[in-house]
């Protein structure tokens, strides 16, 4: 992520976006979370997002990690008087394992407020999203597609991956791929951005 990309994503519009319109969508198809339930932010930033999370998604507690230490101090800072409710870590959304000692159904949630079209192997973070999500959680995403990153505006201003870039279909494919259910409707504009929400389902009745 480039300065200006940076500077964008922690600026007053971006978290005006994110606060009023990116939630409420989201918070309508997936709903608030269940008391006591642990979440993961990937790609958390000055960490904006997760104090969201805690605020108006209802997470108990919060895992949040960034690839960039300077974002993890910013984020350390925002979130500090939230006590042990928050744990942040540097590291990779491609190898939670890793980063968070994060086993297969760690999670009640996992979170993804455009993180993964930054990610070359965005494949391997949506797998990891779908392995550490408990049976029953759900993954709430707003992402940027291919259909955005070749935009003239895009290509000049911000630095992305100009290898394997998703487009809506691709990545709720993937989704789909991993056993992740859409929930409801996905909001698409203008074929550039994606907002929605799928869940793990739970085992069947009967199922060991």
């Amino acid at each position: 992520m480039n300065r200006a990309e940076t500077a964008l994503i922690n600026s007053p519009p971006r978290r005006w976006l994110q606060r009023l319109y990116e939630v409420p969508v989201l918070l309508r198809f997936g709903g608030r979370l269940l008391p006591g339930s642990r979440a993961l932010e990937i790609g958390c930033g000055s960490g904006y997002g997760s104090q969201l999370v805690l605020q108006r998604f209802g997470a108990e507690r919060i895992d949040a990690l960034d690839l960039d230490p300077a974002m993890i101090r910013r984020a350390r800072g925002r979130l500090a008087s939230y006590g042990d409710r928050v744990h942040l870590v540097h590291g990779s959304a491609t190898d939670l394992r890793a980063a968070l000692n994060a086993d297969d159904g760690s999670y009640d949630a996992v979170f993804d407020f455009g993180i993964i079209h930054h990610i070359p192997d965005w494949r391997a973070a949506v797998a990891e999203a779908a392995r550490v999500l408990a049976p029953g959680g759900r993954f709430y995403f707003e992402e940027v597609t291919a259909h955005a990153l070749n935009r003239p505006t895009y290509r000049r201003l911000f630095d992305h991956p100009t290898d394997d870039r998703f487009t809506a279909d691709q990545f709720l494919q993937e989704l789909r791929r991993h056993g992740l259910l859409i929930l409801g409707s996905v909001t698409r504009i203008q074929g550039d951005y994606l907002l929605g929400v799928a869940a793990k389902p739970l085992p069947a009745a009967g199922a060991r």
